[in-house]
């Protein structure tokens, strides 16, 4: 960081301030979806930890994908949803920096984890009698632990090197967080290395994790279409269809960001799609897995029930210590 000897930057996060009427609005409806967000992955969590038959591998790397949706959301929301209320919204830069590294750090872990996850389907579909030993315990931590490695690794790498450029005192982001594009874009240095460096590792990270997940995906389709039993046949593909869903809207969104260079996206488009793998997909995940996860829901179920039952116990309890007189 070159010519910073007084003090350090200061950006001006614009967000969606170009629609003051809409800022309560948006802060609302940010605020219920983050709401949702941190119940249900939390939520996710709690139950998987509480029931026995949830201590499986695909649920091992679902406990992991409701943490990294928590973190990350939590990393852009708080701050989206303070600037909404503020007529002043600036960011310092080392603030800037420690939210770029932590929400690259997670996106990239969510992308390897949801590969992860693919792998694990391949294995329960197509070689069912050995998936037990296969997925050992020791390599689903393997998955993980490299998934957070390799998260951290880039953006490490990311983050150095916005820690070469060099920024104006007091400079503007035309977006709702530090996000690496719009931190170049505000930079005084020459930023093409830094652009190619972007293009290059959220290329080779989408596509290595995509190659994994089709070439699964490939391998599960061809044994589903060689089941005889129809049954089976729903079965295999339901085990799937929550994934599946997961990925389409997670990759969708990001290779239209990150994927093509030079992108002619316009910025409303850009913060559209950003709100939507940062603030939404979060809160999708675990509702997408819920409800169309058989185990989940009848765990889910079975813990309303056990409240409902205890509640009605205590309300009797108390009525008869306390019993209403009618006159």
């Amino acid at each position: 960081m070159s010519d910073r000897n007084i003090s350090e930057p200061v950006f001006t996060l614009l967000g969606f301030s170009e629609y003051p009427e809409l800022q309560i609005p948006l802060f609302l409806m940010f605020l219920a979806i983050y709401s949702v967000t941190v119940v249900g992955n939390i939520g996710m969590i709690l139950i998987i930890r509480m029931n026995p038959k949830l201590h499986a591998p695909m649920y091992f790397f679902l406990s992991h994908l409701s943490f990294v949706d928590f973190c990350y959301s939590s990393t852009i929301a708080p701050e989206m949803l303070v600037n909404l209320l503020e007529e002043v919204k600036t960011i310092s830069f080392s603030g800037c920096i420690v939210q770029y590294y932590f929400f690259a750090t997670f996106v990239v872990t969510e992308a390897f984890l949801l590969a992860a996850m693919a792998f694990d389907r391949l294995v329960a579909i197509c070689h069912p009698l050995l998936y037990k030993v296969v997925m050992s315990q020791k390599l689903c931590t393997v998955l993980v632990v490299g998934s957070y490695a390799w998260g951290e690794a880039c953006s490490l790498i990311l983050t150095c090197s916005v820690l070469q450029l060099s920024f104006p005192d007091f400079s503007t982001i035309d977006h709702f967080f530090c996000e690496f594009s719009s931190l170049l874009s505000s930079s005084c240095s020459d930023t093409s290395v830094h652009q190619l460096l972007l293009f290059t590792l959220s290329t080779v990270d989408a596509l290595s994790t995509l190659l994994i997940i089709l070439f699964s995906y490939m391998f599960i389709a061809f044994t589903i279409l060689k089941m005889r039993s129809a049954s089976g046949c729903r079965k295999a593909f339901s085990t799937c269809s929550a994934h599946l869903t997961a990925i389409t809207i997670f990759y969708g969104t990001i290779l239209s960001l990150y994927c093509v260079p030079n992108s002619q996206n316009s910025r409303a488009t850009v913060k559209v799609a950003s709100v939507f793998y940062t603030v939404v997909i979060p809160m999708l995940n675990p509702l997408i897995y819920s409800l169309r996860n058989k185990d989940v829901k009848d765990t889910l179920k079975k813990l309303i029930g056990d409240q409902l039952h205890l509640h009605s116990i205590v309300t009797e309890y108390l009525s008869q210590l306390f019993p209403v007189n009618y006159c």
